[in-house]
């Protein structure tokens, strides 16, 4: 069953380690996509999603500019990271691994998301919702990200791990049947 991305209910966050010291925490603010999610046999779900490189959002704008350009994303020659999903294995009736191909700049990768199933609920305006959460750790090397500084100390100023966070409600789509009940 096809669903919709509700967008204010939805976000993609991110952390990487600053200077062997500490975390920084961004997100991307702008994502666009579609998911099949069948309730009934989980693992024939499906999910394939862009994001867009240029709403990458550090609360840091000279960080940003920077993240946008060649030394990272390169955002004007890649303006987009996808996320295709390649399979589901159910864990149990609230945890699956969606593993799929994830490209970042022109580099494509597999990596899998631990996500949980939150539920589903009806709105007061008659959609119905489901919600999930999901994590993956990756290596930004993997997808040619390795600009960084030695620090003076020992260590590097951009952490080679990214901890991702997805946070995503869907509603339903309604289709002409589904409407006439």
């Amino acid at each position: 069953m096809a669903w919709t991305i509700d967008y204010s209910h939805s976000e993609v966050n991110f952390k990487v380690r600053h200077m062997m010291i500490s975390h920084v925490h961004g997100s991307f603010d702008r994502f666009s996509g579609t998911v099949n999610f069948d309730e009934v046999n989980p693992i024939n779900t499906s999910v394939d999603v862009q994001i867009e490189i240029s709403s990458i959002n550090t609360n840091e704008e000279k960080r940003d500019t920077h993240l946008k350009s060649p030394d990272f994303f390169d955002a004007e020659k890649y303006p987009y990271m996808t996320f295709k999903s390649i399979k589901v294995d159910v864990i149990d009736e609230s945890n699956a691994k969606l593993t799929g191909d994830l490209t970042i700049r022109d580099l494509t990768r597999p990596v899998t998301l631990d996500v949980e199933y939150l539920g589903k609920q009806k709105a007061p305006w008659g959609v119905t919702n489901s919600g999930f959460s999901a994590s993956a750790r990756i290596s930004r090397k993997d997808f040619g990200l390795n600009w960084n500084v030695a620090l003076e100390s020992g260590g590097w100023l951009v952490g080679d791990t990214v901890d991702i966070s997805i946070e995503l409600e869907l509603s339903e789509v309604m289709t002409p049947a589904m409407e006439a009940k």
